[in-house]
């Protein structure tokens, strides 16, 4: 089954990066940005991780808690996260569980050659645990204020 906007987001959980173990329902009454990234420590992938800490105190604000998912492991995302000085914890999704079901595992194309990845996506899921908004495909530059400007409408 596919997530929809405005429907409930199933619980999950998976390893993430401080030695802690995510589940969805733990964050129930807080809004929550959960991105995915191709892979840890490429240009895009730090652009954006940088942009999302940039304005992580805003988010805070807006009652919204961040994470970054991709299939790397935990040791590949504590590197990650300790050289960039991420400020929110990474998911590692290995088993491509989490990306599963978000559908962010798609046939990309590089050097010519086709593979399955993860599409940059985004989704907002509001305090009541069901998903606010989505963006997939994402391009880096400008998304993460249209992201905060969504957590900060929803938070009205």
């Amino acid at each position: 089954m596919t997530i929809r906007v405005g429907q409930p987001v199933d619980d999950f959980s998976a390893e993430a990066t401080g030695d802690t173990a995510f589940r969805l329902s733990d964050y129930r009454g807080k809004q929550l940005v959960i991105y995915f990234y191709p892979k840890d420590s490429t240009p895009g992938c730090t652009t954006e991780g940088g942009d999302f800490g940039a304005r992580i105190g805003e988010f805070e604000a807006a009652n919204t808690v961040v994470f970054g998912v991709s299939r790397d492991g935990l040791k590949s995302h504590e590197n990650f996260k300790a050289k960039q000085g991420f400020p929110f914890e990474l998911i590692s999704d290995r088993d491509e569980a989490v990306c599963k079901q978000f559908d962010v595992i798609k046939l990309k194309k590089m050097y010519g050659k086709e593979h399955l990845g993860v599409e940059r996506s985004t989704f907002l899921i509001d305090a009541d645990g069901k998903l606010a908004r989505e963006w997939r495909g994402v391009k880096v530059p400008g998304h993460v204020e249209e992201v905060l400007a969504a957590a900060r409408e929803l938070n009205g």
